[in-house]
């Protein structure tokens, strides 16, 4: 009897255990739901602060050449590189120097009562001297003016790759803001179809489930419609941080983007037009003249030198003024290679500067192509979308009409204004799609900006 008792006394506690447990889960559970239907049924009352301003897109691309801190490093190359060109054109120039010692001895000399030399001396000389034969410098003068060139093309080439930046930004605000007026329309469409759907379920004609749904595409096209304005604001976001404001940045209008009358002819002028070639060029032709001056360091230096020099206190065999004037000359004759290295260095960086240059020029070619086959197909693909959008919402009146009349069901209703949400939204997509194009295009013709 005692097993038995011990038994059932540990299936008991068995038992009260699991209860308690159960217990312990259910109020955690029922915590847990009491929260998410607090946090679903208070209001969202907060939103995305609006812009502080709006600019037109020429002043975006105005404002983000001027302010953006990719023109100030771009200024930033110009002016090393005209400081490195002062150098090598002093390097060049007369160069005079001066140059004052002192001399104490522990004893003078003299002899028959004259000073032979001094105890203690001033030596103060000048250095002039110009060189007269400096092919290696001259070369290089020449090499740091071409190297000042790259710099100033490569400045231009950075304002044309912010400004490109700039346009896609702001044209990402005009596509995400059609976007939030297509899903706002849709709301809207949802809400009306709502309240229909309840006034006719007060009336007795409807039903729960035909309310229950109709709300529940409200509720979706909601969560979309927020989706879409935080789309919105981050594009806006995006535009401020490019031109260098306090806040984000709206766009006030849509831009053109007028093609060329010379577009199908454009592409034989692109070294013309497109900045990123001409820098690449000029660093290729950079890089053939240093190449070619690799001769000139084995040519002789030859330098004027005029030393004039005055001595205190005056000795006897020395004067007190004097001066002396040399012709230096200084001939490479052996450097163990060196030379020979830095001429395979130079030879192969114009290797690659030559195949970047023949790489980018096809490359521009293909670009300039596929934008205008872009263009072209943008354009078809609008047309069809906007006659889908407009089909798509004369579907949607038809349906509403025939759901008052009661010849269609609200799954129909539905899904007519999805359908028509979603042609608005390609709409919206394909519109952004035919900028983008035409900016490519001109981006590609080196007609931006």
């Amino acid at each position: 009897m005692r097993p038995h008792r011990r038994g059932r006394a540990s299936s008991a506690r068995l038992r009260q255990a699991c209860a308690v447990r159960l217990a312990r889960t259910c109020r955690g559970w029922l915590r847990v739901t009491i929260l998410v239907i607090l946090s679903l049924s208070s209001p969202l009352s907060a939103q995305a602060p609006p812009p502080t301003e709006r600019v037109t897109f020429q002043q975006a691309i105005t404002r983000a050449i001027e302010r953006n801190p990719s023109s100030a490093r771009a200024a930033a190359g110009i002016l090393r590189a005209d400081a490195l060109l002062r150098e090598a054109r002093a390097a060049t120039l007369l160069q005079v120097n001066g140059d004052v010692t002192t001399t104490t001895l522990n004893r003078g000399v003299e002899f028959a009562g004259l000073t032979v030399t001094p105890r203690n001396s001033l030596l103060a000389s000048l250095d002039v001297r110009m060189p007269v034969l400096a092919a290696a410098q001259w070369a290089r003068r020449a090499q740091a003016a071409d190297a000042r060139q790259v710099a100033e093309l490569g400045e231009t080439d950075a304002h044309r790759q912010l400004a490109f930046a700039t346009a896609d930004a702001y044209l990402t605000i005009i596509a995400r803001r059609r976007v939030v007026e297509a899903n706002e329309r849709a709301r809207d469409v949802a809400r009306v179809h709502f309240d229909l759907a309840h006034e006719l379920q007060q009336r007795g004609t409807g039903s729960r489930l035909n309310e229950l749904r109709a709300q529940q595409e409200v509720s979706t096209d909601e969560g979309i419609v927020e989706a879409a304005r935080l789309s919105l604001y981050r594009a806006q976001e995006a535009l401020g941080v490019l031109l260098v404001g306090d806040g984000p940045v709206d766009a006030s209008e849509e831009p053109g983007f007028d093609l060329p009358a010379d577009v199908q002819m454009a592409d034989a002028a692109l070294l013309q037009f497109r900045t990123d070639l001409k820098l690449l060029s000029a660093e290729q032709q950079a890089a053939d003249r240093v190449l070619r001056d690799s001769s000139k360091d084995y040519w002789p230096s030859v330098a004027a030198i005029f030393q004039p020099q005055t001595t205190y206190p005056t000795s006897l065999f020395i004067p007190q003024n004097r001066w002396q004037f040399l012709l230096q000359a200084q001939v490479p004759i052996f450097d163990s290679g060196q030379r020979r290295g830095q001429k395979l260095e130079r030879q192969a960086a114009f290797d690659i500067s030559r195949a970047s240059f023949s790489g980018a020029v096809t490359q521009a070619r293909s670009e300039v192509r596929a934008a205008r086959e872009a263009v072209t197909s943008a354009q078809r693909a609008l047309a069809n979308f906007r006659a889908a959008a407009d089909q798509a919402q004369q579907v949607v009146n038809i349906t509403n009409i025939s759901f008052r009349a009661g010849g269609a069901t609200n799954i129909e209703v539905i899904d007519a204004e999805r359908r028509a949400r979603d042609a608005d939204t390609a709409v919206a997509v394909a519109e952004d799609t035919l900028r983008r194009a035409r900016l490519e295009l001109l981006t590609a013709l080196g007609r931006f900006p």
